[in-house]
């Protein structure tokens, strides 16, 4: 083929993986075969897909700009959000039947059956060999289904400012996949991409499902074959237009401001969604939530106190500048539990205080008001502290600890090791005892 300044040749070629590239060659007609200014067009059989998608995913991200998939449309345009997702299917059923998409290399749902799925109650039976892999089976992936439906219903009762109820959650996951499993359903959740459309349609009740569930059984009785021209990436831009409407940029730049860890879970989740699935990205993020909370609970915040002057209130001295350090008195807050995972860096701590106070050292107290529970190692670590101190020639004494805490020291034989004496309510009180040698009649054993 050729025109008044160009010629267009037409060729070929075979990939590496055996895929057929067409090529175009655009070339002025006085240049010679090895010029180089050529423009070279390869039109892939997949690349007619791609352009599709490209093409439905723009649509559906201008619709979204404009706000007419937005939840703050105007009521008398709610069908404009609603009818959004279905004209995107429609049209990509006609445009792929009318140019035979399939032998072009666009995919297509394939062939679907009229009917609902019929009852499979008859074929269940017990059989001993296969319960270890039915229970292994069932116990996986009842929890990754159960922790996706629960994290996706939170997510979006969030931007509703509702709330919802973890066990009426788990009881109704429960019903819908025992009743569901005796009509040849496989396992189902709370799935994104359904619950990403049904947001952007503006739905407000439940009642929604029971009209989408209905809609459902009329098209795969009457309907399901005209769907099975609906390309793939139709579908991938529904639930792509749904998901954009999703992230709030907004957040996640105040979420990089205030905490870079919590960014990185945000981020991570997104991408683990976005690029690999939604049990990958789910796992991910909540794999960097619990090492987060590990790196909490192993390293407690603890803090030294001072007098504020003038008051009997005490402080952190790094967070008030102006609180006045006690001559002779460690004043000490724990901020977290005390247990085995942390007890070792508590002793390291409380013993790195003493070292780095001056001499004259008299009295440590500890605040344990911030301190919901204790278990053994934990008491054993405070009892294994008090002894050092008490090789020194310094007094521990406890501060408000909370009934929970208090009621384990008294079972352990805690308090009677250090002694009723060394238990104050309040911090002013234990520096009063003290300053006036109240605690001196008790003797410590060593």
């Amino acid at each position: 083929m050729s025109s008044s300044n160009f010629t267009v040749e037409s060729c070929n070629i075979d990939s590496e993986e055996g895929v057929k590239l067409h090529t175009r060659i655009f070339k002025p007609k006085d240049a010679d075969d090895d010029d180089k200014n050529l423009v070279i067009v390869l039109v892939h059989p997949f690349s007619l897909m791609g352009g599709c998608q490209a093409l439905l995913k723009g649509i559906a991200s201008e619709l979204a700009s404009k706000g007419l998939w937005s939840k703050k449309i105007k009521p008398k345009l709610f069908w404009v959000s609603a009818m959004g997702p279905m004209v995107v299917v429609l049209v990509g059923c006609l445009v792929a039947y009318l140019v035979k998409g399939t032998e072009h290399g666009i995919k297509t749902v394939g062939p679907l059956k009229k009917g609902l799925n019929p009852p499979s109650i008859q074929y269940l039976t017990f059989d001993a060999k296969y319960l270890p892999l039915v229970l292994k089976a069932g116990i996986v992936t009842g929890l990754i289904a159960l922790a996706e439906g629960i994290a996706i219903g939170r997510s979006f009762a969030v931007m509703k400012n509702e709330q919802t109820d973890g066990n009426k959650e788990m009881i109704a996951f429960g019903l819908m996949n025992i009743i569901g499993s005796f009509t040849s359903c496989y396992l189902t959740t709370g799935p994104f991409s359904k619950t990403a459309v049904n947001y952007n349609a503006g739905t407000k009740t439940p009642m929604s499902n029971i009209v989408m569930g209905f809609c459902m059984m009329l098209v795969l009785l009457f309907l399901a074959p005209v769907f099975s021209y609906t390309p793939l990436v139709a579908l991938a831009a529904i639930i792509m237009s749904a998901m954009l409407g999703l992230i709030d940029y907004e957040e996640m730049y105040h979420l990089f401001k205030v905490d870079k860890f919590d960014f990185l879970v945000c981020m991570s989740a997104f991408f683990g969604v976005s690029f690999i699935s939604m049990d990958y990205g789910l796992i991910i993020s909540v794999g960097f939530s619990v090492l987060r909370a590990l790196l909490y609970v192993a390293r407690p915040s603890t803090c030294k106190l001072g007098r504020i002057p003038n008051s009997v209130m005490f402080r952190d001295i790094e967070q008030y500048p102006g609180a006045e350090e006690m001559l002779g008195y460690v004043i000490l807050q724990m901020g977290s539990p005390i247990f085995f995972a942390n007890s070792t860096y508590v002793r390291e701590r409380i013993l790195r205080w003493i070292r780095d106070e001056p001499e004259g050292v008299e009295f440590l107290l500890l605040d344990l008001s911030g301190v919901s529970s204790v278990d053994m190692t934990g008491m054993e670590t405070l009892l294994e502290v008090r002894r050092i101190l008490v090789s020194k020639g310094i007094k521990m004494v406890i501060i408000n600890p909370r009934f929970e805490v208090l009621e384990k020291m008294m079972l352990s034989h805690f308090v009677e090791k250090i002694g009723k004496e060394y238990v104050f309510l309040s911090i002013d009180d234990a520096v009063q005892a003290c300053r006036f040698n109240l605690c001196t009649t008790a003797k410590p054993e060593p």
